[in-house]
C-alpha cells in the first residue's frame, strides 16, 4: 500500500472506491512541463478506473518541446517533425492522489514521464529533481524544503485582461498591503477559498499575508519533503488561477508585472537524515556540512542562475534595493543578499531569494541540491557572512540578462556533471527560443521612445 502524505490524500483504493459509487467522475492525470505548468487530461472517472489504471495512459512528446505558447519550436533532441512527435506514457504516481474540492466530483494524479521503452524522460522536471533527491539518499540524507510564491490579484477576468493588451488593469489593492490585516480582509474571499481548497487537497496551509505591490499576496505552507512541495507547489499555483478565474478575477505570478515590486518564490531548503536527524546543526552551531553546502550553492548561483530564473522577464525583477538579489553573498538574517540564513537547531535553514514566482520549483531545487552536492563535494570553504547592505558591496553579481545566464548554464562543466548533457542542452535550447522570441519583438517601451523622436 503507497504511504499517504496526509491523510487528505487518497488511496488508489480509495479513489477508485469514490469512482464506483460516482463521487468521483472526473479524474485529472497531469504532469509538469518546462515551464513549471500542469499539463495532462480530464479523464471521465471509468475510464480512469477500467482503462488507466490498468493500462496506463500517453501524451504527445511535444509538451517538453513547445515554447510558453505552445508553439512547436526546433533544436529539441527529443521532438520533432522529423521524428514525429511520438508519444510520452504517464506514469501515475500514486502519493498524489488528491481531491480537487474547487472543481465538482474532481480528484487529480501527478506523474512522472517515460518513453515508451519504459526509459525515463530525463528532460522531465520532475525526473531531474528526483536524481538529485536520489544523490542526496545515496549520502543517508534527505532534502527537506518550502517555497514562499508571491503574486499580484486584478478585479478584472482574464479575457477582459487580455482584451486591454494586460495594461490599465485595477490591482485588488490600490496601495501597499504588507502585512495589512484590512489589506487582506479586501480579498478575503479569494484568500479564503484558495486556503481552505488547498487544505483539503492534501497542502498544509500556515496563512496569507499582503505583501509590497499593489494586490501582491502570499499565500504560505509548511515545510515538506522537497519532492512534496514541488508537487504541491505546482497543484497550488494552478489551482490559485482557476478560484481567482471563478471568481471573476485573476492573479499573475509574472516575476516582474510592473515598475513597483516583483514577485519573488523564496526557496527555503535544509537536509536530515534518514531518520530525520539534524545534519546542519549540531552542540549549537551550524555544522562543516552545512558551511560545504551553502558554499556550493553560492560558487553555483551564475551556473544555475537560468533554472533560478528561467524567462527574460525574470531578469526584471533583479533591481538594487528591491529585495530581489543581485549579489552572490549569503548573511545571517540579511535580506539584502542572495542567500540568508536563517533559524537554528533543526529550523536552521538557507534561504534562496534569486526565483521569482515564475520559477519551475522543480528545476530551482534540483539546481539547489547539485549546487550543495558539489560543496561538500569538494569541501568548499564558506566566506565570511555579509554584514551590512549587499546592494552597495562589491561581491560578484546574478547574472543581470538571460543571455548571460543561459551561456554561464551551457558551458558550466559543474551543470553538466550534476544534470547531464541532455538534460542541460535541453535548457539551454529552451532559452535560446525565448531570446529569439524576445529579440525578434518591437515592444511598447521602443514605439513610445522612437516613433516620433527618431
Amino acid at each position: 500500500m503507497t504511504e499517504l502524505r496526509n491523510d487528505r490524500h487518497l488511496t488508489m483504493e480509495r479513489l477508485l472506491d469514490l469512482i464506483g459509487t460516482d463521487k468521483i467522475d472526473t479524474v485529472v492525470v497531469a504532469f509538469t512541463d518546462m515551464q513549471g505548468r500542469l499539463q495532462g487530461k480530464r479523464l471521465h472517472g471509468h475510464y480512469f478506473r477500467d482503462v488507466v489504471v490498468p493500462h496506463g495512459t500517453e501524451g504527445c512528446n511535444y509538451l517538453l518541446a513547445v515554447d510558453v505558447e505552445m508553439n512547436t519550436v526546433p533544436g529539441y533532441a527529443i521532438s520533432s517533425w522529423e521524428q514525429g512527435y511520438g508519444d510520452m506514457d504517464f506514469v501515475l504516481d500514486h502519493r498524489t492522489i488528491r481531491l480537487l474540492p474547487h472543481l465538482p466530483a474532481t480528484a487529480m494524479v501527478q506523474c512522472d514521464l517515460v518513453w515508451p521503452d519504459h526509459r525515463p524522460v530525463v528532460q522531465s522536471p520532475r525526473t531531474i529533481l528526483t536524481r538529485q533527491l536520489d544523490r542526496v539518499a545515496e549520502r543517508g540524507w534527505q532534502a527537506l524544503a518550502g517555497t514562499e510564491l508571491e503574486f499580484i490579484a486584478f478585479d478584472t477576468t482574464y479575457e477582459a485582461a487580455h482584451d486591454s493588451g494586460y495594461r490599465d488593469l485595477r490591482p485588488a489593492n490600490q496601495y501597499n498591503v504588507d502585512y495589512s490585516i484590512l489589506g487582506t480582509s479586501r480579498i478575503e474571499p479569494l484568500l479564503r477559498e484558495i486556503r481552505n481548497t488547498m487544505y483539503a487537497a492534501g497542502l498544509d496551509v500556515e496563512g496569507a499575508k499582503g505583501e509590497c505591490n499593489f494586490g501582491q499576496h502570499e499565500v504560505g505552507f509548511l515545510y515538506a519533503d522537497a519532492l512534496t512541495t514541488a508537487d504541491n507547489h505546482v497543484v497550488y499555483k494552478n489551482v490559485a488561477k482557476e478560484i481567482a478565474a471563478h471568481q471573476g478575477k485573476a492573479i499573475t505570478f509574472m516575476a516582474k508585472y510592473n515598475q513597483r515590486e516583483g514577485s519573488s518564490c523564496h526557496i527555503h531548503l535544509s537536509l536530515r537524515g534518514q531518520d530525520g536527524g539534524l545534519v546542519f546543526w549540531e552542540d549549537g552551531a551550524r555544522t562543516p556540512l552545512y558551511d560545504q553546502f551553502v558554499a556550493g550553492v553560492l560558487a553555483t548561483v551564475a551556473d544555475f542562475t537560468l533554472l533560478y530564473a528561467p524567462n527574460i522577464n525574470s531578469y526584471k525583477r533583479f533591481a538594487d534595493g528591491s529585495f530581489a538579489p543581485t549579489t552572490i553573498a549569503w548573511g545571517l538574517d540579511n535580506r539584502t543578499c542572495a542567500v540568508r540564513l536563517v533559524g537554528h537547531d533543526a529550523g536552521a535553514r538557507m534561504e534562496n531569494r534569486i526565483p521569482g514566482a515564475d520559477v519551475n520549483p522543480y528545476l530551482a531545487l534540483a539546481a539547489m541540491l547539485a549546487g550543495g552536492l558539489h560543496g561538500i563535494e569538494n569541501e568548499l570553504e564558506l566566506e565570511p557572512a555579509l554584514e551590512g547592505n549587499a546592494y552597495t558591496s562589491d561581491r560578484p553579481k546574478v547574472p543581470h540578462t538571460m543571455a548571460e545566464a543561459r551561456e554561464r548554464f551551457s558551458s558550466s562543466e559543474i551543470s553538466r556533471a550534476a544534470l547531464g548533457d541532455e538534460v542541460v542542452d535541453h535548457y539551454a535550447n529552451m532559452a535560446d527560443v525565448e531570446l529569439a522570441a524576445y529579440n525578434a519583438a518591437v515592444t511598447d517601451w521602443e514605439l513610445h521612445r522612437g516613433f516620433e523622436r527618431l
